[in-house]
């Protein structure tokens, strides 16, 4: 996957870091970079100029691009660089930083914005995460709301207990993605297991959430709270 990252400052080196890794090409573009930034991750290919220019973009080949992913500490410069790779490029996937809660109602799709990643909201909604067993809690939003990440840390009196993972009755459009037990990830398999206090991590649409967490805790839905960081 060719991905093209905005923005060289320690968000966009760390996300470049990963992403060639994992094996991905990786452009990073940044006006201000200097040498020491560049030496830092020499396996990716660099572009030194202003992302706010058609030209840079041209440059930069990004309608080649699979993903152009919005890392700068400025909110402009990233709505500005998303919409243009939607519009003028026909970049499938945009990815893009709110640095100014105040501000994230911007990042939509009028914005050119597919997924908008807030640290004070994922930070709120870890913090919540961790004191609300039973509840469930939207950690994260995809395609402006149409799919979800939610999470439900299972409580003791849940009907699934001690079963495995293909007992679980889940609602359509439900799928269990991950396990969290004693801090320590599991990709989940039919045979597993299901403990007390597991974090379950989902992809689902906002209209299972209440039928799944209810699935899941035994209560009644409308005893349940969607915690959503607004």
């Amino acid at each position: 996957m060719r991905v093209v990252v905005v923005g060289a400052g320690s968000v966009g080196r760390s996300i470049a870091r990963e992403l060639i890794y994992n094996e991905h090409q990786v452009l990073l573009i940044d006006k201000y970079a200097e040498e020491s930034k560049t030496l830092s991750v020499p396996e990716a290919s660099w572009l030194l100029a202003d992302a706010c220019e058609i030209t840079t973009l041209q440059e930069a080949g990004l309608s080649e691009a699979d993903v152009v992913v919005c890392a700068t500490g400025d909110d402009k410069v990233n709505l500005v660089v998303s919409l243009l790779a939607k519009t003028e490029f026909g970049v499938a996937r945009t990815v893009a930083r709110v640095s100014n809660p105040k501000n994230e109602w911007m990042f939509d799709e009028a914005w050119g914005v597919d997924v908008a990643v807030s640290t004070p909201r994922l930070m709120t909604a870890l913090v919540e995460e961790a004191v609300s067993v039973g509840d469930l809690v939207r950690l994260f939003e995809f395609q402006q709301g149409k799919a979800t990440m939610v999470e439900v840390t299972l409580p003791s009196t849940s009907p699934y207990v001690g079963r495995r993972v293909a007992d679980l009755n889940l609602p359509p459009e439900c799928v269990l993605v991950g396990i969290i037990r004693e801090e320590k990830p599991i990709a989940p398999t039919d045979d597993d297991a299901i403990e007390a206090l597991d974090e379950l991590l989902f992809l689902a649409t906002p209209a299972a959430e209440l039928e799944l967490a209810s699935t899941l805790t035994g209560r009644d839905p409308q005893d349940i709270r969607i915690r959503r960081e607004e």
